[in-house]
């Protein structure tokens, strides 16, 4: 039985881990003919700092589109070119009690109709932002795609 693979969706939350696991979905897109879509995850504690004029909502935009550069980079060799497409959206809510990354990550999986994830699995740091690697357990367990966690 073979394999279809159209949409790789990636969570990323500006860790060195996230950027490994982007290379792994751009690998998996290479080879299935496949697209990557980078779901960008703000951690809680920017979102509220942000709100409260704390952190530049601009700064962040530039935070993001420095890693999409990156990612464009990543996506273009020898073997062609792979699509990237992104989208941010915040890891919790005050106002959805229940969102979270768990369950920011698994809407999203459906939303865009991803047939895998590619999800980093450890967070060596801990600093702010920093938090898919403490929710690639749950991802795991409960997605309805098949999950890579690098």
């Amino acid at each position: 039985m073979a394999v279809e693979i159209d949409t790789v969706l990636v969570p990323v939350d500006g860790t060195d881990e996230a950027e490994r696991a982007v290379e792994y979905a751009v690998a998996v897109a290479r080879r299935y003919d496949a697209s990557i879509h980078i779901l960008h995850i703000i951690d809680d504690s920017v979102a509220r700092a942000i709100q409260r004029d704390e952190i530049d909502a601009e700064a962040v935009a530039d935070e993001h589109r420095a890693f999409m550069a990156t990612v464009h980079e990543t996506t273009r060799g020898p073997e062609g070119k792979v699509e990237a497409t992104q989208s941010t959206v915040a890891g919790f809510s005050a106002q959805r009690l229940s969102q979270h990354p768990v369950s920011v990550v698994l809407d999203a999986a459906e939303e865009i109709e991803a047939d895998l994830i590619v999800v980093p699995r450890e967070s060596m740091r801990e600093a702010p932002g920093a938090m898919l690697g403490k929710v690639a357990q749950y991802v795991l367990s409960y997605a309805s795609q098949p999950v890579l966690s690098v």
